[in-house]
């Protein structure tokens, strides 16, 4: 009888894992591939796109995209949220992820960034952004993803 239990909680536990795994720790968000693109992002343009990958504590792998973010328009932008999607060889949507933009505040000693709240974009301001992942798809491509801006906050 012992042994029953025991063997039924490890497959309670195992279950419980899986499903966690699964669903993420709601970080990460996903829209739909469809999703219109914000009002005021024709405003935003994303520029100079760059890709670097590290290797986490843990021994896994993150991946970095960097680029400048440029507010053209009249507005205080005070927030972005950006879809981020990533193909495979047959330019399928391997990973679709939505993520709040994040600004470069500091690289020396390191790279810290932080939200766009704490420095809002003014109109003609231009900004280094990194968007970070900690897992990214085995099929994708490799080539750089699409960024799409589904959400702005301005005033």
């Amino acid at each position: 009888m012992p042994l029953a239990v025991a063997a039924a909680v490890v497959v309670v536990a195992a279950a419980a894992a899986v499903l966690v795994l699964q669903r993420g720790t709601g970080s990460v968000r996903v829209t739909p591939i469809s999703a219109p693109l914000d009002a005021y992002a024709a405003n935003l343009p994303l520029t100079g796109f760059q890709m670097s990958e590290s290797t986490s504590f843990s021994g896994g792998k993150v991946t970095y995209l960097d680029g400048r973010i440029q507010n053209a328009g009249s507005r205080t932008v005070t927030g972005v949220t950006v879809q981020v999607l990533f193909r495979d060889f047959a330019r399928e949507v391997t990973q679709n992820e939505t993520q709040p933009l994040k600004l470069i505040r500091t690289r020396e000693p390191y790279i810290d960034v932080e939200p766009v709240s704490a420095a809002p974009l003014k109109p003609g301001d231009s900004r280094e952004f990194r968007l970070i992942f900690d897992r990214v798809s085995p099929d994708w491509d490799g080539a750089y993803p699409e960024v799409r801006i589904v959400g702005v906050a301005a005033k």
